[in-house]
């Protein structure tokens, strides 16, 4: 067994599309409209043929209250895997991506966290 999608719920997908690619690096994998909605998947250009992300629309009703929820608390709604925290880190805020944490060590982990500017706090991290 494997994880085939995760999905973080989006204010906007169109707006979410353009910052987990342009900002984050992913590479869309599918776009398919329904309605106003999509189906809408990005994925790691490092394993195009990997674990897809669903950018999902905040639609649903209890959507909204758990993402304020987590974002008050200070919770990631997902955490992605890279070699250097502090160089993502640089070259993230180098393209303008807002940060609530900035990198912390922790044991054998290094992490920091982002505002996706679609409602959710994002982890990246690093496990030595």
């Amino acid at each position: 067994m494997r994880i085939h999608l995760t999905s973080v719920f989006v204010d906007d997908q169109n707006k979410a599309l353009a910052f987990y690619t342009d900002k984050l690096g992913f590479v869309k994998k599918h776009q398919v409209f329904f309605g106003e909605d999509q189906w809408l998947t990005v994925v790691s250009p490092e394993d195009p043929e990997g674990t897809e992300l669903l950018l999902e629309p905040s639609g649903h009703p209890a959507v909204q209250p758990y993402k304020t929820a987590l974002v008050a608390d200070g919770i990631p709604a997902a955490s992605f895997a890279v070699d250097d925290v502090r160089a993502e880190f640089e070259r993230l805020r180098g393209l303008g991506v807002v940060f609530t944490q900035e990198p912390l060590e922790m044991d054998s982990a290094t992490t920091a966290v982002l505002d996706d500017t679609c409602g959710n706090l994002i982890q990246i991290m690093h496990v030595k």
